[in-house]
């Protein structure tokens, strides 16, 4: 409250005394300045007021994006495309077919 009364009094002062050197560009950088701090003090509070939301589970992607159950630590694991071949052979079974 006390930047964005201090900004509106700066304006103020900058409109009237219509200078023109050093005073008036020092007078308008403050201006702004306040104004900036008051327009992120305002943004803070606003996102304090609002509940943080509840812990939710992650939630897992479809089965479409990860069709052979394979999570991404598994991933990380696995050093080569051989080890990842295997996993997805033996998921599919002996015939080639998923069974889902």
């Amino acid at each position: 409250m006390v930047a964005a009364l201090g900004a509106l009094a700066l304006l103020a002062t900058v409109i009237v005394w219509r200078r023109q050197d050093l005073l008036g560009v020092v007078l308008a950088l403050l201006c702004v300045l306040l104004a900036t701090v008051a327009g992120v003090a305002t943004s803070a509070a606003r996102q304090r007021d609002t509940p943080e939301p509840a812990d939710r589970p992650a939630a897992a992607g479809p089965p479409e994006l990860m069709p052979y159950g394979i999570d991404a630590d598994t991933l990380d694991a696995l050093d080569s495309r051989d080890a990842l071949r295997a996993v997805r052979d033996r998921r599919r079974g002996s015939d080639g077919l998923s069974d889902r």
